[in-house]
């Protein structure tokens, strides 16, 4: 079956069949290791374990309840833009079986905030919620801050933290806003927003393996001069060198998988140890095994999140982290 057809065809059955009466208390039975000492307090927030779902899979929330069964402790939807978008023309999702790594370059498609919005108060989350926000493809980046902060103002009430998206690769020229200045300008009137609310709620910045070590530093300051809850390290990655499989014929896209392993956890540990872990970090990137989860939190992560090594290694992988971290 086609990459995106799988994904999809695997997100209804598991809502088909949650659907039927005792279904969801067996899966939370067989995935879920409840234990006090899997749980995290991380930014003021108490996460039952620290393994989450990454922003990408659930993007519409459409199965947040269903995929907390599966032993998560906490799910990210979206990355969602004010106004749906159908994304990038397919096919734009691609298995690297050889190499255990995903080629995708969907676009943000999504449909949209309003949308969201209504599943999340139709379905009361039974699990902790982060909204991954992000831009419409036609809104120029010197307009791009509106774009955010319409996702901000109208997730506010639904979702436990939030994580700022300008790391993609799939979005023309949304990586430029990951530069110093106009990262300050977003980030800045985000947490003005942020602040003015009777309880503000944690803002992380999602960033990409690419950048440079210079570049983290001026992420580092930006998270600082910002008083942001923390970075979520890393997003996929341009870069293709070290594949078995040729993606001549693939084209663009961020690769994620067991080729971004290494690097997204030397950026977990440049940045814990340059800032003194001045704030917390979710570590995410090319997490296939329970030593792959320990190494990140042992790199300075606070929580993980999990995406291409759910797909390549099943619905068992959250167990199996919280079993071994016990």
């Amino acid at each position: 079956m086609k990459p995106e057809r799988a994904h999809y065809f695997t997100f209804g059955m598991l809502q088909f069949i949650c659907k039927i009466p005792g279904v969801k208390l067996f899966l939370k039975d067989l995935y879920t290791v409840q234990n006090k000492k899997l749980e995290r307090t991380v930014f003021g927030i108490k996460f039952p374990n620290p393994v989450g779902l990454a922003a990408g899979f659930d993007k519409n929330a459409v199965a947040y309840n269903e995929m907390a069964c599966l032993g998560f402790g906490f799910i990210e939807v979206g990355t969602v833009t004010p106004k749906g978008q159908p994304g990038n023309d397919k096919p734009r999702l691609f298995r690297l079986p050889k190499d255990e790594a995903l080629i995708n370059r969907m676009g943000f498609n999504n449909e949209g905030v309003e949308a969201m919005v209504a599943r999340l108060r139709k379905e009361q989350p039974k699990v902790i919620i982060g909204g991954n926000i992000g831009k419409n493809k036609v809104t120029p980046n010197e307009e791009s801050t509106s774009d955010y902060i319409i996702c901000f103002n109208a997730l506010f009430d639904y979702v436990d933290y939030f994580v700022v998206n300008v790391s993609s690769p799939n979005t023309p020229g949304l990586r430029a806003l990951q530069e110093k200045e106009p990262l300050m300008d977003l980030l800045g009137q985000l947490q003005t927003i942020n602040n003015a609310k009777p309880k503000p709620k944690p803002i992380l910045l999602k960033i990409a393996p690419d950048l440079t070590n210079e570049q983290l530093d001026d992420v580092i300051e930006v998270v600082m001069a910002t008083k942001l809850a923390g970075v979520v390290a890393t997003n996929t990655t341009i870069d293709r060198s070290g594949l078995q499989t040729d993606t001549t014929a693939i084209g663009m896209g961020g690769l994620s998988g067991k080729p971004v392993t290494q690097r997204s956890t030397e950026v977990i540990k440049y940045i814990a140890t340059k800032s003194n872990k001045a704030f917390p970090i979710i570590g995410v990137g090319g997490i296939h095994s329970a030593q792959d989860a320990i190494d990140k939190l042992n790199a300075g992560a606070d929580l993980i999140q999990l995406y291409t090594g759910f797909i390549y290694e099943g619905p068992a992988l959250p167990k199996k982290i919280c079993k071994a971290l016990l």
